[in-house]
């Protein structure tokens, strides 16, 4: 098991301390409601200095990219950011990740911690054009700040204008004390806030001082288990459950990060999946009754037939009920078709709605 630089921080605030993708993560700290409402109507803070970041430059890196991702590349300027995924060869997905557009030849692209040496694998095995590949996973550090009050909370921590980064755009500047730090706003949480990314050596200054800047704002530290919920709630994809290497973009609704104006791994096969349809689509859904849906609960319709299968769900804190997203058969993934979640053999009605589920 890994530990990040703030281990020890974990530990002295009381954490309840997991493994999680190799490495002893904070799932809660005073539990799961309370750091949810902290994101929802203040500022919390995230260590997810699990996640691995890759460094591509060169002349061709830009190529590569465009090779082994989804989504176009070429439309990033610097200091943007794109949601994308890798697909792999047999329809599914090697991992979905953010590509940051740092220099005219470099990029920096972060994926999920679970997958950092298969990702690498994968995106070396294409590289025959020459593009200078580095992992920098072990050497840099990345907390995410989240919550409405995030940004009036940090301002005093750095001469970057933190309003005026927009969503999926970020900066390279002062913070904490320390220069060539990245800010960005490409959070996970659907209340705002921005992620900061620096050396393992710079971070616990970073926390400390985030913590006293936003002392009078309500800061928190928020664990693992609250940042599943909150992303949930916004209807964002959890990669090893929502999709993984057997999932389509397509089935998983992420047709959006999948553009056919260029050529990429597989793209044939995506194009047809879209041109003829699917035979089963990721869909949100809410419980009618008081009922918990959990991940690989089957979903059934009122016939009690097997339609399908819950990939994540939760009793969701800011709605106060139950809510998951799932595979079925498209014939009852149209918003406001009834379903049936057979939990311990009773099945419990739900309805697909649209997402996201928790609306400012």
């Amino acid at each position: 098991m890994k530990n990040t630089a703030l281990h020890h921080i974990h530990e002295s605030l009381g954490a309840k301390m997991l493994p999680f993708a190799g490495y002893n993560m904070p799932i809660t700290y005073e539990g799961v409601n309370a750091e949810h409402e902290s994101v929802r109507t203040a500022v919390g803070v995230f260590d997810v200095s699990h996640m691995g970041e890759f460094l591509l430059t060169g002349e061709n890196a830009l190529a590569l990219i465009q090779k082994v991702t989804s989504n176009d590349a070429s439309t990033l300027t610097i200091g943007r950011a794109q949601y994308s995924c890798l697909p792999n060869n047999d329809g599914g997905i090697v991992d979905d990740l953010l590509v940051y557009k740092m220099k005219e030849d470099q990029y920096l692209l972060v994926v999920n911690a679970s997958n950092i040496e298969k990702d690498w694998n994968w995106i070396s095995s294409h590289n025959d054009l020459g593009v200078d590949m580095r992992n920098v996973s072990d050497d840099y550090s990345l907390l995410a700040i989240q919550g409405p009050k995030a940004v009036e909370a940090m301002q005093s921590l750095t001469s970057v204008d933190l309003s005026s980064i927009a969503y999926y755009h970020f900066v390279v500047g002062d913070f904490a004390g320390f220069e060539h730090v990245i800010i960005s706003a490409t959070g996970y949480t659907g209340s705002g806030g921005f992620e900061i990314y620096c050396k393992n050596s710079e971070v616990e200054t970073i926390w400390n001082k985030a913590f006293e800047a936003g002392a009078a704002f309500g800061i928190k530290p928020i664990g693992l288990a609250a940042r599943d919920t909150l992303r949930l709630e916004m209807g964002f994809c959890l990669y090893g459950n929502d999709i993984n290497d057997s999932t389509s973009p397509i089935e998983a609704g992420l047709g959006w990060i999948t553009k056919f104006s260029k050529s990429f791994t597989n793209d044939k096969a995506l194009l047809a999946q879209k041109e003829n349809g699917v035979a089963r689509k990721l869909v949100a859904f809410e419980m009618l009754e008081r009922a918990v849906p959990r991940h690989d609960y089957e979903i059934v319709d009122a016939d009690g037939t097997v339609i399908g299968i819950v990939t994540s769900g939760t009793m969701a804190p800011s709605l106060g009920k139950g809510i998951g997203m799932g595979y079925v058969h498209t014939a009852h993934a149209a918003v406001d078709s009834n379903i049936f979640i057979r939990i311990r053999k009773n099945d419990v009605p739900a309805q697909v709605v649209k997402l996201p589920f928790y609306k400012k």
